[in-house]
């Protein structure tokens, strides 16, 4: 662990609409998830250092979340995030500085549940990772919710039980 950290932002996408006839991966975000999205950004904004670069899902509704969120950052959309498991979500951190060109110091990673309070809950430590957090988290981890991360790692040695889980919130 060096002096430095990074900052592992993991928001589930916003709450998505269910046309008839629409594949899962084509849903769009519902009214309520368009607004929640905005507000994700938004806390994001104020509460976390600046996003220097994103990974997000295929999905209509993560790409839908992303632009109504308005974070404004490299992003790459990467198919393998749609109906992960959290090893692949760890895997696809672990690769971030082969996918950008600038150091990533603040990622911030658009996916799905289960999967982003598996990924949450798995990689903070038991000692020091805000328990409050990690209980809510555990109960439920609502559309646009944000856990916020830090770890000291380099983002290719992220792993289990190696992050300090900071903050849960659920923009509503």
């Amino acid at each position: 662990m060096s002096d430095s950290y990074r900052t592992l932002l993991l928001l589930r996408h916003a709450k998505s609409d269910y046309p008839p006839g629409v594949a899962d991966h084509d849903r769009p975000l519902a009214s309520r998830g368009i607004r929640e999205a905005a507000l994700a950004g938004d806390w994001l904004r104020v509460h976390s250092p600046p996003v220097d670069a994103v990974l997000c899902s295929t999905a209509t509704r993560t790409r839908e979340t992303l632009e109504r969120s308005r974070i404004d950052a490299p992003t790459e959309f990467v198919d393998r995030l749609y109906d992960a498991t959290p090893g692949a979500v760890i895997d696809e951190i672990n690769g971030v500085s082969s996918l950008f060109d600038h150091d990533v110091d603040t990622l911030l990673v658009i996916g799905h549940e289960p999967t982003m309070s598996a990924v949450s809950l798995g990689l903070a430590t038991a000692d020091g990772s805000n328990s409050a957090a990690a209980e809510r988290i555990a109960t439920k981890f609502p559309t646009s919710s944000v856990a916020v991360l830090r770890t000291g790692a380099d983002w290719s040695q992220l792993t289990l039980n190696s992050a300090t889980l900071v903050t849960f919130h659920v923009p509503r």
